[in-house]
């Protein structure tokens, strides 16, 4: 492990590991996968405009995120089935990001319970939440999160329905038998049958409600005291009713692009987002991160933190929570770096001036002197 210089190392490495239908789970996207590789090439048309002569010898990365001090604003996103890629799964992982004083996001659809993530030791974790048609489901759920210590809930509310991903269509991709989605086990939900395609979108397509909607935000409000996140904002239209809603805050996501292809890439969607939120609740990004230098250039478009996916499962598919360990500290160390070599001292030093995007007028140049 010591070979692995970067995190997109760990991709191919965990291929080599995981059979082809987790690992296309895990791997693809929707449709033509246009939007998968736009998340990581839309980071590349983002340059810097670093300050030189500024004295770097101290960085703080430390942040707070709704009220809680992390190490830095690299935080885990929720990816669903963790022990697919790992015996020890989400326990690994909750370690890990305990390890790095950071935030773990557990998703609703974890082969660890609630419980069983909260039995691993002190840590900042959050929920991340699936709307089911039965209410009850969903009021336990949450309750249940909200006594094992989940600190908010991540409301998904990109997925009415589950996305077109042709490999698990292809692969007939089914939870192995030997596996349950925990937080379901004593509910009949735990378990996914085969099916002729996606046994996941038939699972879906049967419990997940469709006719979620704004009054549900509220709904979830009346039964919970814990702030919530919606997960999925890629307009201002929405991100401004997020905030009439009284949200606590906004995820940019595009569901890692295994939700509706063509659409953009997160971190071109993220400034219009800010823009419309006014700093009245931050806003977070994820989808496509994988080095520091996308951490800053997120920051620089006005999120307040960031939160990676694809690089957990990978990782820890390969080296378990050592795996997990190594990514956020080469993702910290990188970001770290570019702040540095960027001219900043703090996270709050990192603007818009440092960076410049495709869609920016050009910058005029005072006219040379005679």
């Amino acid at each position: 492990m010591d070979a692995i210089t970067n995190v997109c190392e760990y991709e191919s490495l965990a291929k080599e590991k995981l059979t082809k239908m987790v690992y296309d789970y895990f791997a693809s996207g929707a449709e033509d996968q246009w939007t998968l590789a736009e998340n990581r090439n839309a980071f590349s048309r983002i340059l810097f405009r670093p300050r030189i002569l500024i004295d770097v010898s101290k960085i703080d990365i430390t942040t707070s995120v709704l009220g809680f001090n992390i190490s830095m604003p690299i935080m885990i996103a929720p990816t669903a089935m963790q022990k697919m890629a790992h015996p020890q799964g989400e326990y690994a992982t909750a370690r890990a990001a305990s390890a790095a004083g950071t935030i773990m996001t557990l998703s609703s659809w974890s082969t660890s319970s609630v419980e069983e993530v909260a039995s691993t030791g002190p840590g900042i974790r959050f929920f991340q939440l699936y709307v089911y048609k039965d209410r009850n489901v969903v009021t336990q759920l949450v309750k249940r999160a909200e006594r094992a210590g989940f600190k908010a809930i991540a409301l998904t509310v990109d997925t009415p329905r589950l996305g077109r991903r042709e490999s698990d269509i292809k692969n007939r991709f089914v939870l192995p038998s030997y596996l349950t989605l925990k937080n379901f086990q004593g509910l009949d939900l735990g378990k996914m049958d085969k099916s002729n395609d996606s046994g996941l979108a038939s699972y879906v397509a049967g419990q997940i409600d469709r006719a979620l909607s704004w009054k549900d935000v509220k709904w979830l409000q009346t039964i919970t005291s814990l702030p919530i996140l919606v997960k999925g904002v890629l307009t201002a239209e929405d991100a401004r009713l997020a905030v009439q809603a009284g949200v606590a805050g906004i995820i940019v996501s595009n569901h890692g692009a295994r939700q509706l292809d063509y659409v953009p890439a997160t971190i071109s969607a993220l400034e219009e987002v800010v823009k419309a939120a006014q700093g009245r609740i931050p806003v977070f990004l994820d989808g496509g991160v994988r080095r520091g230098t996308d951490v800053f250039k997120a920051l620089a478009l006005g999120a307040s933190g960031i939160f990676i996916g694809r690089p957990v499962v990978f990782s820890l598919a390969v080296d378990g929570e050592a795996g997990v360990k190594k990514v956020l500290q080469m993702l910290r160390d990188e970001f770290e770096l570019t702040m540095a070599l960027s001219g900043c001292r703090s996270l709050k030093e990192i603007t818009r001036n440092h960076i410049v995007t495709d869609w920016d007028a050009p910058h005029s140049l005072p006219a040379p002197r005679l």
